[in-house]
């Protein structure tokens, strides 16, 4: 009983010895990978660097409790810490003091209503979110995300915002501005990071870039020549605290936590599938989404931001060696003694170099390939991508994600008010019908329409499909039956069943006799419940098109009868 409540429970008793070298090197590389990055993606999102590492201690803790994946690092992310700046950053200055209670209230909404998605085992709503949306997004705001640190990078200050447009005009406005030793230093970081990214990913090179620039700056004093540095970090663990609820905030904030709550879900579980498929173990959507709230609350109340499960972090952990959620307990541990006892190490630390390594982490989240894959494939696909990154690089990163999803629910509903609908025939030699258009070989018969719908009938696509049946009913004077395959249909409902009686009473009419074939089983539960058994006895029970025909006589019987197939 307990395990259900705390999955860790398992794991712990079916720990086994023979996994902990493995799980030990992969929290200490992780842990030495994540306190330089959490300091920079905590800066990202307009907080104190110190933020990043508070974030980087209770949360993974929480998560390895109620969590699924074995080898998901959670934390600061860089697409997370950019929604963070840039809902909050409305409501307040960034690194003020209300900026990082805001910051902690958003942590509190993305946990509450993860953890009550996952609780109400409402998974499936990220589907939503297609891989499209998802694609499109993550690209424009890893450039986004990349721009914004043009300011740190070149030593001026451009001010909060995110939009590109602006931020390259404001660049541009002020490029004499350009302080040389910033840019020099934030330069060669992300050229030494991009080599030893290439040379040795799993060597810990943030670490040494930020020891090695921190190094130069305190040995040659380029703080007091105007290099800008972290300066002092608070020492020691973070403090329990209840930040205060403010409504109009948590009204103010709602966009930004939806936006937080999906992408760092699908962000989470994508990579979190990707490896427990390799392990040959099963992922929880639902657990996950639990494990993920609990942290995120408990990133509230020790005055973090909102956290989630990293591409590139969870990658280096299952390379690592991770074998159990042990790992993420050990690089928390390290993180929290680096809190104890190494913060004074950070004085000198150039903001440059931690604008660096967020713009050489990010550099590996856009996708060259995927737009280029979908044109080939789905156009409309592609054209969703590309409305969503166009949205996001342009206006913002959260009306680029909500731009997408409206869309793709637009492009959904679309094609379900247009199913595809056709004209089947028989080929006797496989004994099969397929579309005509496809197969002209298809046999057709005199005085007899075989028609296909492949999708579920509903209100928004009935009239549609009566209009296409009335109209090839029309283009064909003197027809006697028609027969409607509705082997693909799933399902429908009382609107649909309405409209499908009218047309069958209107042909009537007409003198044309209409016959159903193929229905499942959910479809003949309505149609028995709408007395269709009674109204249209003969004309309902055909289990295919081939029965239906030999039945009316148009067909010899020819073997087994088969159903329809899609062509």
């Amino acid at each position: 009983m307990l395990e259900r409540v705390i999955p860790a429970v398992g794991w712990v008793r079916r720990y086994r010895r023979e996994n902990l070298p493995g799980d030990l090197s992969a929290g200490v590389i992780v842990a030495v990978m994540l306190v330089p990055q959490g300091m920079a993606y905590a800066m990202l999102a307009g907080l104190p660097p110190v933020v990043g590492l508070y974030a980087s201690t209770v949360p993974l803790l929480l998560y390895l409790l109620f969590g699924s994946s074995r080898q998901l690092a959670v934390g600061p992310v860089a697409i997370v810490s950019l929604l963070t700046l840039s809902g909050v950053s409305a409501l307040a200055e960034p690194g003020s003091t209300e900026f990082i209670a805001l910051a902690a209230l958003l942590a509190l909404m993305v946990g509450v209503m993860q953890l009550g998605l996952g609780l109400l085992r409402a998974g499936f709503i990220v589907n939503f979110l297609s891989h499209a949306v998802i694609s499109g997004f993550t690209s424009a705001a890893a450039i986004v995300i990349g721009l914004s640190q043009l300011g740190h990078l070149l030593g001026i200050d451009l001010g909060s915002g995110h939009s590109v447009p602006v931020l390259l005009w404001e660049t541009a406005r002020r490029i004499a501005e350009i302080h040389p030793l910033t840019f020099a230093i934030g330069a060669l970081g992300i050229v030494a990071l991009a080599l030893l990214r290439k040379v040795s990913p799993r060597f810990p090179g943030a670490l040494l870039v930020v020891g090695m620039a921190t190094a130069l700056v305190y040995a040659l004093g380029l703080d007091e020549r105007g290099v800008s540095v972290v300066g002092e970090v608070p020492q020691g663990l973070p403090t329990l605290s209840v930040p205060v609820i403010e409504f109009g905030a948590i009204l103010a904030l709602l966009p930004t936590a939806l936006t937080i709550t999906f992408v760092g879900f699908m962000e989470s579980v994508a990579v979190a599938k990707h490896i427990a498929a390799r392990e040959g173990y099963r992922v929880d959507a639902n657990r996950e989404l639990t494990g993920l709230g609990v942290a995120n609350l408990g990133s509230w109340l020790f005055s973090a931001y909102p956290v989630t499960g990293g591409f590139s972090r969870s990658a280096v952990n299952y390379q690592a060696g991770a074998k159990t959620q042990l790992a993420s307990g050990i690089t928390a541990g390290l993180v929290l003694l680096t809190l104890l006892f190494l913060t004074p190490l950070f004085y000198y630390l150039p903001n440059a170099v931690l604008a660096a390594i967020v713009i050489v982490a990010v550099y590996g989240l856009i996708d060259f390939r995927e737009p280029v894959r979908l044109f080939k494939l789905k156009r409309v696909d592609a054209l969703t991508l590309v409305i969503t990154f166009a949205t996001t690089l342009l206006v913002g990163v959260e009306q680029g994600i909500i731009a997408g999803v409206v869309f793709s629910l637009l492009v959904f509903i679309w094609r379900s008010a247009y199913p595809h609908t056709t004209e089947v025939g028989y080929l006797p030699e496989k004994e099969v019908f397929r579309n005509v258009s496809r197969y002209p070989e298809a046999r057709t018969f005199p005085g007899t329409l075989v028609v296909r719908v492949d999708a579920s009938l509903y209100f928004a696509n009935a009239g549609f499909f009566e209009n296409w049946v009335t109209t090839a009913v029309a283009e064909r004077p003197g027809l006697r039956y028609l027969i409607l395959d509705l082997s693909a249909v799933n399902d429908v409902d009382a609107v649909a069943l309405e409209t499908l009686e009218g047309l069958i009473e209107g042909l009537a009419q007409q003198g044309v006799e209409t016959h159903l074939a193929g229905m499942k089983g959910p479809v003949r539960d309505v149609v028995e419940k709408a007395n269709w058994t009674e109204k249209f006895a003969t004309n309902i029970s055909h289990l295919s098109v081939q029965r239906a025909l030999t039945s009316l006589g148009v067909l010899q019987e020819t073997g087994t009868a088969r159903t329809s197939s899609q062509g």
